[in-house]
């Protein structure tokens, strides 16, 4: 029975284990696996029974992941599973931002003690006059699985999409519609863009991407919004573009002190995913992820190791997860040959420092083989699946 740890309100209709063979609660000691969505998981709370953590989302900043690596932890994420609950609220905010819709409602909201209030109403609504978004260009910082569907969607609403993405995978790609023009430079959209908005994860290099410099190059009165991370926007500078005018209105999906009651900034409460739609597809996503990884060996969506299929023979089955330097493997046969165990069928690969193999063999493996392969040089962690 293998035992997974659950952190956050998991939906129980994506918590799709099998209950003859898992057990998962909140109250779980010693977990095998571990689930959640935005637990700011700390290394200590990773006990050495883990052997996997899956994230019920994108972002996997909340993951000691740099931790978990050495200690052969596999982290995973379930990319574009809440990618249509962010794009729908991307798109609303293409007209909050032009609108004043936020801000009408809450002036609105002040008059409710006004006898003569739809008069009023009628009188002040000049005070919010905002550009439609037909015929402008709208220019996205990522092409994955949000920013490729923000990009049809604001292609049918009429707007002329510029998209910038040196990652973008082939299956994104194809998803795209003939309007969407690719562009090879960043420095295209922020020339060209009415609107922009940011579909980039946090690395060294995209933190506080989103400074003075780069918004000075940008169209007078553009309009940013923001639904990939917070950091991404360096939010003093940000703060300065909106009180001068350099850029029309803000929205992010990220609240931060030093953004709150600014007039032309708009802060959703981290609203992205809050869909009992997306909810329930990236716990049934993390779930599956884990369950194929503790019972098959298999690895999916990943973030600090390769994505390794082998389909099951009926064979036994070991994974082992080594430092990547040269000779494990030849150890590794090596081992198995001098207890006659014949291999059926190997898959390696590595991932910069971290390497995973699955080996099915002729035959089962008694423990003092599988503690002989422990022992060996730069092995991190040895498991037998049954």
């Amino acid at each position: 029975m293998y035992r997974i740890k659950l952190y956050n309100n998991i939906s129980e209709k994506g918590l799709k284990l099998d209950k003859k063979l898992f057990e998962s609660s909140a109250t779980v000691n010693d977990p095998d696996g571990i689930i959640l969505r935005s637990h700011a998981l700390q290394e200590q709370e990773i006990t050495t029974s883990v052997l996997a953590i899956a994230r019920a989302g994108a972002g996997t900043n909340n993951i000691p992941v740099k931790a978990c690596t050495p200690r052969g932890v596999v982290v995973f994420n379930t990319p574009g599973a809440n990618a249509n609950a962010v794009r729908e609220l991307v798109v609303c905010a293409l007209y909050l931002s032009s609108r004043k819709i936020v801000q009408s409602i809450a002036r609105v909201n002040e008059l409710k003690a006004d006898p003569d209030i739809a008069k009023t109403a009628e009188k002040i609504k000049n005070e919010f006059v905002g550009p439609e978004i037909n015929g402008k260009t709208l220019g996205l910082i990522g092409l994955g699985a949000i920013g490729s569907k923000v990009a049809n969607d604001a292609d049918a609403l009429g707007m002329h999409v510029l998209g910038y993405d040196p990652y973008l995978t082939v299956e994104n790609a194809l998803t795209l519609t003939r309007n969407i023009q690719r562009v090879n430079s960043i420095d295209r959209i922020i020339e060209e863009a009415d609107y922009i908005s940011l579909h980039l994860p946090l690395t060294d290099k995209t933190k506080g991407m989103v400074n003075a410099a780069l918004i000075n190059k940008m169209k007078n009165n553009v309009r940013i919004l923001n639904f990939s991370r917070a950091e991404v926007v360096n939010n003093t500078d940000m703060v300065k573009a909106v009180e001068t005018g350099k850029v029309a209105c803000y929205i992010t999906d990220f609240a931060m002190p030093e953004l709150m009651g600014k007039t032309n900034i708009v802060v959703i409460p981290h609203l992205g995913a809050s869909t009992p739609e997306a909810e329930e597809n990236c716990a049934e996503m993390a779930t599956a992820e884990l369950q194929d990884y503790l019972l098959n060996g298999n690895i999916t969506n990943s973030v600090n190791f390769p994505n390794v299929y082998l389909e099951r023979s009926g064979k036994p089955r070991i994974t082992i997860i080594n430092s990547n330097v040269p000779s494990i493997v030849e150890k590794i046969s090596h081992t198995l040959a001098e207890h006659k165990i014949n291999i059926n069928e190997m898959i390696n690969k590595s991932q910069q420092d971290i390497a995973y193999n699955i080996i099915e063999t002729d035959q089962d493996m008694s423990e003092p083989v599988i503690q002989k392969m422990k022992s060996l040089e730069g092995i991190i962690r040895v498991r037998k699946i049954s």
